[in-house]
């Protein structure tokens, strides 16, 4: 080769871009199965300071992205192992709240089935109308409910979250400390009552949780109520 021809050779090289030879690798995806002795050249820095071979590097990747998907899997299946969960438990209830004939057996089946089947530490069923001294229920003027729950009322849709200490006290009297909650108004108006659920666990009802099973619950009793009350009378 003569001089000027290495100097073209050396002037091509000089002005060869790592663009340009990403680019090539890119349209050319076979490179590196055609020249495979280029593996052994080709070397990525580690974190820890040495250097490991392409092949090594793939490995690791591959390795990697398998460990996340593993871990992604696992999540979902655990995910859809605690719905199917809610789902039988939520029907389960749902079965023995159209068995009830009162008032009375609504509040009870709805106060078991909290602690029986969802392990809630915390229920409250709370029907709006004129108080009554007997019967489990627990009946409160729509007044009072507005004045110590007025805001968690006012927007007529299920609340969750960390609440006011008067709120809780008003929601779970009897309880103890009550870290969040989850309120679920009865029917889009919230005249008929609410239900609520607590937890000393102050992350447990969070402001962003889903409420579909709770939901559920609280549109079955809104359609039992005035049927039950109307055979009562």
């Amino acid at each position: 080769m003569s001089a000027s021809n290495q100097s073209a050779s050396s002037t091509a090289a000089d002005t060869l871009s790592e663009a340009q030879v990403r680019d090539y690798l890119k349209e050319n995806g076979d490179f590196l199965q055609r020249n495979p002795d280029l593996l052994d050249h080709l070397h990525i820095s580690h974190a820890s300071g040495s250097a490991v071979s392409l092949v090594e590097k793939q490995v690791s990747v591959l390795r990697e992205r398998n460990m996340d998907m593993r871990h992604r899997l696992t999540a979902l299946t655990a995910n859809a192992r605690d719905n199917d969960q809610l789902y039988e438990h939520t029907r389960s209830t749902v079965l023995k709240l159209l068995e009830a004939r009162s008032i009375d057996d609504l509040y009870g089946t709805f106060m078991q089935a909290m602690r029986d089947e969802f392990g809630v530490e915390h229920a409250s069923m709370i029907l709006f109308g004129e108080s009554a001294d007997n019967g489990a229920a627990r009946v409160e003027p729509v007044e009072r409910a507005s004045e110590e729950i007025g805001a968690l009322l006012k927007s007529r849709k299920p609340v969750c979250g960390v609440l006011r200490r008067e709120e809780l006290n008003y929601l779970f009297p009897d309880a103890g400390e009550v870290g969040s909650a989850a309120l679920m108004p009865l029917s889009d108006t919230g005249d008929l009552g609410l239900l609520a659920v607590g937890s000393s666990d102050a992350d447990r009802y969070k402001s962003d949780m889903g409420t579909l099973f709770l939901s559920h619950i609280a549109e079955v009793m809104v359609r039992l109520l005035p049927r039950i009350e109307r055979a009562a009378d």
